[in-house]
């Protein structure tokens, strides 16, 4: 108590010269309106910018767990775009559920080596196993090569051991997507014929020749092909969707009838 009567006898002029500034403006604006008007105008800018640097604190700590809510949302809604089939004769929407999809998030990205991987914070014990493949919002990412119980190492698409089916959007002209360690927002589709025609800007998706992805997922655009008259197929450069050098989040894709096309494939080669 004695420390505060101390700091008023210290501090008694400007305590008493504040006193009657507070004093004198409460008496100015409640003596004229315009003082009055002007004075609740700055209080609501006042307040309405410190609630706004509230919100926006507020916000900003809250991403993570808006993000989080954001993840799961487009989980569901590629689990229902990847396994939604249209019956075009009765123009019934039936639900098969071939596949099933896993959000996952990197922890480590490599993309200037020959052979580059990408490990992920979900494995065995997520449902995780080899030759699944991985996608962003973007396009697709590459294939489960190796699992532990959390974690997975992804063969990236920038992996010169990378072989991925792939298509010209809304045709049936497919070939082998591969990667020539160029660039690493470059790869190349082989295996496309003269014959067909092609366009710079194409898209290339994924083909319909795999049980890892399902079809038509993107992956990008024809940047340049080339065709020498001694060759019977294209040689064409694909810019990816993906900015492979900063990627978070991803989606691992599990195809429940992967075993069983393995199996009859197995058979087929047997066979023959």
């Amino acid at each position: 108590m004695q420390q505060i009567i101390n700091f008023i006898l210290r501090n008694k002029t400007t305590l008493l010269y504040l006193f009657l500034l507070t004093l004198g403006i409460f008496m100015s604006v409640q003596s004229h309106s315009y003082h009055r008007a002007r004075f609740f105008n700055s209080a609501n800018w006042l307040s309405g910018s410190l609630y706004g640097v509230q919100s926006d604190i507020s916000s900003y700590f809250n991403l993570r767990e808006e993000n989080e809510k954001l993840v799961e949302e487009n989980t569901r809604l590629r689990n229902l775009l990847f396994n939604l089939e249209i019956d075009s004769l009765e123009g019934v929407v039936k639900d098969s559920f071939p596949f099933e999809v896993i959000p996952a998030k990197i922890i480590k990205n490599s993309y200037a080596l020959r052979n580059n991987y990408i490990t992920i914070n979900k494995g065995d014990v997520n449902g995780v196993e080899q030759d699944m493949g991985v996608i962003t919002s973007k396009g697709i990412l590459g294939i489960v090569e190796h699992t532990s119980d959390g974690f997975a190492a992804v063969q990236s698409l920038l992996n010169t051991k990378s072989n991925i089916n792939a298509k010209i959007k809304n045709t049936n002209n497919f070939g082998s997507l591969k990667w020539n360690t160029d660039r690493f927002d470059v790869v190349q589709l082989e295996d496309i014929p003269r014959i067909v025609e092609l366009y710079i800007g194409d898209t290339i998706v994924t083909g319909a020749m795999s049980s890892i992805f399902p079809e038509n997922i993107p992956i990008g655009t024809i940047k340049k092909f080339d065709l020498l008259a001694s060759e019977n197929f294209y040689t064409i450069d694909v810019a990816l969707f993906n900015d492979m050098t900063n990627i978070k989040n991803v989606y691992i894709i599990k195809n429940r009838d992967s075993d069983e096309i393995q199996i009859l494939e197995e058979k087929i080669e047997n066979d023959q």
